[in-house]
């Protein structure tokens, strides 16, 4: 197992981050070590309920911890104010207090939610995050950003709040359907793409043992996703400068999934936009063509789409790129690859430019 620290050191807080095999029953030792509250609320989805939720409320009551669980709809959907009030409603009735604490077992929905409630409620109290996703493990549960949808664009509503502590335990993904694990290597990719090129090679030469998920692989690429992040949050962690490096495409994915009204799933939409992204940082002359055709083949070497679909309007998406978070007065601001392992934010892309390199990633 191994120990990755998150220390942000404006505010002296860390964040332990443990991966390795077996990190749920250790888990519970360590809470019952280390206490967080005089009691703990799980906040799951329907579908990890049945997986690992009654699993690890087991766990931890057997081991004398007083434990209740929430469960909430599984999907993007959930990420609504509706989702919010019940579980306030539902904490409120259990009496939770400011000495309780909160355990986020799911994927990045459920870890968005949780994370939102904690830091709100009650003024905020500490929460935990369980990442069962490949795309949460290696990406969503790090970092502290959290929030909800609204009709208008994903992610407008949120906080930026800490865990205190995140397990994260590979062999959860072994109940994962072929698809969501797809969707988190778009994340993976991404990673390597902007700051790892040594990593990208491991991608490139390792597809059979990550897809089959051989567990030193699996501990591989999830450990390395872990170092970048902490690194980058911790050189940033509101957002403001080196941390934007992690939006490669963002801009253009989370239109894709607005416009979709999230049919399509976020990893997808990611891959698509990490390609039009490329095909822009190309046209722009800040990477060279043949590092592009490499990030192209990983992605369609893993499975990922690199292609917009054709209905899609792009006066639509680089509409919904305008009022993004990420951008600033309705410019559209992009993260750009400059080689394998580098990129930049590019701020203020002209409208026309980003309009040509979306036709050249859709059929």
């Amino acid at each position: 197992m191994e120990q990755i620290d998150l220390h942000l050191k404006r505010k002296d807080t860390q964040c332990e981050i443990f991966v390795g095999f077996g990190v749920l029953e250790f888990l519970v030792d360590d809470l019952k070590a280390r206490a967080m509250g005089h009691r703990l609320g799980i906040v799951t989805d329907r579908h990890v309920a049945g997986l690992w939720g009654r699993r690890l409320h087991s766990l931890l009551v057997d081991a004398g911890l007083r434990t209740d669980m929430m469960v909430i709809q599984p999907g993007e959907a959930s990420k609504k104010w509706g989702t919010l009030a019940r579980i306030f409603g539902w904490l409120v009735e259990q009496g939770f207090d400011r000495t309780s604490c909160l355990i986020a077992l799911g994927g990045g929905v459920v870890g968005d939610v949780t994370g939102f409630v904690a830091s709100v409620y009650m003024r905020s109290i500490p929460y935990i995050q369980v990442p069962t996703t490949l795309l949460a493990q290696v990406d969503s549960s790090m970092g502290g950003k959290n929030g909800v949808d609204l009709p208008h664009g994903k992610n407008l509503i949120g906080t930026v709040y800490q865990p205190e502590r995140i397990y994260i335990d590979p062999s959860v993904l072994g109940s994962l359907p072929h698809a969501e694990f797809q969707h988190g290597l778009a994340e993976v990719i991404k990673s390597a793409v902007i700051r790892d090129g040594e990593f990208f090679e491991y991608l490139e030469h390792h597809h059979g043992a990550i897809i089959t998920h051989d567990p030193n692989a699996l501990e591989e690429i999830i450990s390395r996703c872990c170092r970048i992040k902490t690194e980058v949050v911790m050189a940033d962690e509101h957002d403001r400068g080196l941390r934007r490096l992690l939006n490669f495409g963002h801009t253009v994915g989370h239109a894709i999934e607005t416009l979709s009204e999230y049919s399509i799933p976020h990893g997808m939409a990611v891959s698509m936009g990490m390609a039009a992204e490329t095909a822009l940082s190309t046209r722009e002359e800040k990477l060279v063509s043949k590092d592009r055709t490499r990030i192209i083949e990983v992605l369609e070497r893993y499975g990922l789409p690199t292609q917009i679909p054709g209905h899609h309007d792009l006066d639509a998406l680089l509409t919904r790129m305008g009022i993004d978070k990420k951008s600033e007065n309705g410019r559209i601001t992009v993260v750009l690859p400059t080689s394998i392992g580098t990129a930049i934010v590019k701020e203020d892309v002209p409208r026309a430019s980003f309009r040509e390199a979306l036709r050249e990633v859709q059929p």
